[in-house]
């Protein structure tokens, strides 16, 4: 299966790409054994227009060419907060389902209506605004954290009080 955590912007080299690719190395490994095949991390180029509508159309529409065909999660402050285990649920289902996953994440000025409208789930981290590059490290972390949750793996303890 064909999935993807597209990012608008590239990292600089550093802690926060070393983070990022800790957990897609992790996430390669439990998701070839699970179904979901190794993880994509592509890096969309910010667009050099003038202003920040302009900015975000002109990346929307490299988002939307990239991910036609697949089930399009946007990370974005206006989605809905969820659990470790509701995110696994829905990653398990659209697997079982045969489709291809995108993950979501815009730029600096953030992401385009056109893109929401076309995301079959909006997530969000919180009500906090939060760096693109700490968005990246979140995705990527609870992308991996999803596969320990389907794969049993000691790493995710669950909610207090819950599974």
């Amino acid at each position: 299966m064909r999935w993807q955590l597209l990012a608008v912007g590239r990292l600089k080299a550093g802690p926060e790409r070393e983070l990022v690719e800790r957990y897609r190395v992790r996430a390669d490994a439990l998701g070839r054994s699970s179904g979901f095949g190794a993880l994509d991390i592509v890096e969309l180029p910010e667009a050099r227009a003038r202003t920040a509508a302009e900015r975000i159309a002109a990346e929307a529409a490299a988002v939307l060419a990239r991910t036609a065909g697949t089930k399009l999660v946007a990370f974005d402050e206006r989605g809905q907060s969820i659990s470790s285990d509701e995110f696994a649920g829905r990653l398990r289902d659209w697997r079982d389902g045969g489709a291809p996953m995108s993950f979501v994440i815009g730029g600096s000025d953030g992401l385009d209506d056109s893109v929401r409208r076309r995301a079959d789930f909006l997530v969000s981290f919180g009500r906090l605004t939060l760096p693109h590059q700490i968005v990246r490290i979140l995705a990527a972390e609870q992308i991996y954290r999803a596969l320990t949750i389907l794969a049993g793996h000691p790493y995710h303890r669950g909610e207090p009080g819950g599974e």
